[in-house]
């Protein structure tokens, strides 16, 4: 599975595993397997944790409830009370424990531990006013606008931002000709 991280927050990571949701919304995180290599290959765990049915529901609930109340911010409206105390139980919960081995630091812990800390990256992400959603075309990828003007309309210029510029640049083209 390809994955992608752009947004420098764990939790906006998170939701964007399910990508253009308003369009073709292509879900990214089909089994318990692909949850537990997507936790490893964001750095929540250094190992893959064993992801029971029951902890990828969880998952993905949290994942929806993060995303709505991340659009519900946006639109300037706080969160809901059941996602907030869903988003602060998930948060509860011990975190991946640190562990020497092998001359490197690796990141233990269960899915669940994994999950407390996605709770807690949407935590910071809600608390913070540069959150924006991506202008792109069918894009729904969150991400903490952290440039000096604070005006970035795209969650990375590599994909929506290229394309944005290159469709305004056909557009005058068109115009011109």
């Amino acid at each position: 599975m390809q994955f992608s991280f752009l947004a420098g927050n764990l939790a906006l990571d998170f939701v964007a595993t399910i990508a253009s949701r308003d369009t073709v919304a292509e879900e990214k995180l089909v089994t318990a397997a692909d949850l537990a290599e997507w936790l490893v290959l964001s750095g929540a765990v250094g190992e893959p944790p064993v992801v029971s049915g029951s902890e990828f529901d969880r998952a993905i609930a949290l994942r929806e409830t993060i995303y709505g109340a991340l659009r519900e911010r946006t639109a300037g409206r706080a969160p809901s009370d059941r996602a907030v105390a869903a988003i602060n139980s998930a948060a509860a919960v011990a975190t991946p424990v640190p562990v020497l081995s092998d001359g490197a630091v690796v990141s233990r812990g269960s899915a669940d531990a994994a999950l407390a800390l996605i709770a807690r990256a949407s935590q910071q992400a809600l608390t913070d006013d540069r959150l924006r959603f991506c202008d792109g075309a069918d894009c729904t990828r969150p991400f903490i606008d952290s440039s000096r003007g604070g005006s970035r309309r795209w969650c990375g210029m590599s994909g929506c931002g290229d394309r944005a510029k290159a469709a305004a640049y056909r557009r005058r083209l068109a115009v011109r000709g």
